[in-house]
């Protein structure tokens, strides 16, 4: 069976800036996707570094940051944002959305219709979702950045594509797993990027 709340959240506790060992003590920022910690954001003056985080207690399978994280950055785009046990080099521990709000389960079950299922999901044309999993439809990888198009968009259903507005990704076999709504920011120049402990950022066993 599939572990329960208490289970997750006495893992996650285990886990935050107060573990002795390996633990979720610093925040990332990262262009793009990466499963070993690369794409991380580098340059600007003041420089950017990684930035040490605290976390509320688990809750419901997710943690939640206690207090902003406030990050220097160059002209660069923030997309993800990784978490790790050390400020420089260290242990990588995985990577959320920037922006993220809770994952939806998501099942495509008629490879056909090029349509995803995620009960009351939220999602309107031009958002920006990621999907996770080991068994997702063929079609579309995990942590790639997609846009969410108006065809077929409904309240339990959505289709998505590689560009903005354009045509939707070709499905070729079903699948099902879980997916996000991202967002990218972009910087044109030296600025302040700031991780907030009143948004969506958390680390949440229920994504996977």
């Amino acid at each position: 069976m599939p572990f329960t709340d208490a289970a997750k959240n006495a893992m996650l506790d285990a886990i935050d800036e107060s573990a002795g060992g390996i633990g979720a003590k610093y925040l990332s920022l990262h262009t793009a996707y990466s499963a070993t910690g690369t794409n991380e954001i580098t340059g600007g003056s003041p420089a950017y570094a990684r930035k040490a985080a605290t976390w509320n207690a688990a809750a419901t399978g997710a943690k939640a940051l206690a207090s902003n994280v406030v990050f220097d950055v160059p002209a660069t785009t923030v997309a993800f944002i990784g978490i790790w046990d050390a400020v420089t080099v260290g242990n990588f521990l995985g990577m959320v959305p920037n922006g993220s709000a809770a994952a939806k389960l998501m099942v495509l079950d008629d490879a056909s219709a090029d349509t995803f299922k995620a009960a009351a999901h939220g999602f309107v044309a031009d958002d920006r979702v990621v999907f996770w999993g080991a068994a997702l439809p063929t079609g579309v990888t995990a942590g790639t950045i997609y846009w969410v198009i108006s065809a077929n968009n409904t309240t339990n259903a959505f289709q998505v594509s590689t560009t903005q507005g354009g045509a939707a990704v070709s499905i070729t076999a079903a699948g099902y797993g879980s997916v996000q709504k991202a967002i990218v920011e972009a910087f044109a120049s030296q600025g302040t990027f700031t991780v907030q402990a009143s948004g969506n950022t958390a680390l949440d066993l229920n994504a996977v």
